[in-house]
């Protein structure tokens, strides 16, 4: 998920500065994350120049899995919903066998794979990881209310997946106004790309238009997104889809790399170089990576560039070189 620095050729290197770190963010790790979705996790990492990453919606493995990893990484413990209300039985022996390495909670506030009905479990949710001390992310596609009552009961810190879908009760509804307002709130705003599955490109075009920056990008890459694509779908993809639609690079680097690590609590240790410490650096090449893409929206983006990850160092060792 993370580099402490980057490099790429095509910006001033008197900048390199103002981006520290590189973050993947969201990511469904092998042992980890359930068997259907989980993916070895150095393998969907160094080759996008990723070093560091946070599993969202951890309910296998313990700390010492983690530890194992050369993956820098940390947890979001998902919830279990019934009947509309959130047991948390699971969620506490999770905790516990993850130690520190849990830093938050994960909500499937989706009526597809939840039984949600109204606000209730989030706000159960909530409360409860306020007694902890750990930030909740919210998956928020499918939600049976809108997005403004969603953002209305997370709180500074707390996170919003899959931002821009397309779906009922999307951030466009209300002319993101929600949004804006909750970032101004200190709420974190992230893409969760899921393979263009959670992400309307309509949306996300539109909300960039409007000002709406996201802060932070992610890939939420899973065993069936990363083969999608021809093997190429990761990080640099979701920083490609986002060039396309508008972002700007400056903002694209720092929602991958500052804003993730500050998101994930981890901007003491990631997402900067500092003497005494072994570095992790991630060089890009903005190249002939050509993509030609359809959402389920049936929203087409094609591009003749893309950034390529060239070379991926973690902990000062080279782990990935193109």
């Amino acid at each position: 998920m993370i580099a402490s620095i980057y490099f790429l050729y095509s910006l001033n290197p008197h900048k390199i500065r103002d981006f520290a770190g590189f973050l993947f963010y969201i990511t469904h790790m092998r042992g980890i994350s359930s068997k259907e979705f989980g993916i070895q996790a150095e393998m969907s990492c160094f080759p996008f120049g990723v070093t560091a990453a946070a599993d969202a919606g951890g309910g296998r493995g313990d700390k010492a899995l983690l530890d194992s990893f050369m993956l820098k990484n940390a947890v979001f413990v998902g919830v279990n919903i019934k009947n509309n209300h959130t047991d948390f039985t699971r969620t506490e022996a999770k905790l516990m066998q993850y130690g520190d390495k849990a830093i938050g909670l994960k909500v499937y506030f989706d009526t597809t794979v939840s039984e949600v009905s109204d606000i209730t479990p989030l706000r159960e949710t909530c409360e409860f990881a306020r007694e902890k001390g750990l930030r909740v992310m919210v998956h928020c596609s499918h939600s049976p209310v809108s997005m403004a009552e969603i953002l209305n009961t997370l709180g500074e810190g707390d996170l919003l997946t899959h931002s821009f879908h397309g779906g009922a009760n999307n951030a466009a509804e209300d002319g993101f106004e929600s949004m804006r307002n909750a970032q101004k709130r200190g709420i974190v705003i992230d893409v969760g790309m899921a393979g263009h599955v959670h992400t309307d490109f309509g949306v996300f075009q539109k909300a960039i238009q409007c000002g709406v920056v996201p802060d932070t990008l992610s890939a939420d890459i899973t065993k069936y997104s990363a083969y999608t694509r021809g093997g190429r779908y990761g990080m640099t993809m979701c920083m490609n889809i986002a060039k396309t639609l508008g972002m700007r690079e400056k903002d694209i680097f720092r929602s991958a790399t500052a804003n993730p690590a500050k998101a994930l609590g981890k901007d003491d240790e990631w997402g900067y170089l500092k003497v005494g410490r072994k570095a992790d650096i991630a060089v890009f090449d903005y190249t002939d990576e050509g993509f030609d893409l359809t959402d389920r929206a049936g929203n087409h983006i094609q591009n003749t560039k893309g950034y390529r990850c060239v070379l991926t160092v973690s902990d000062g060792q080279v782990v990935y070189k193109n």
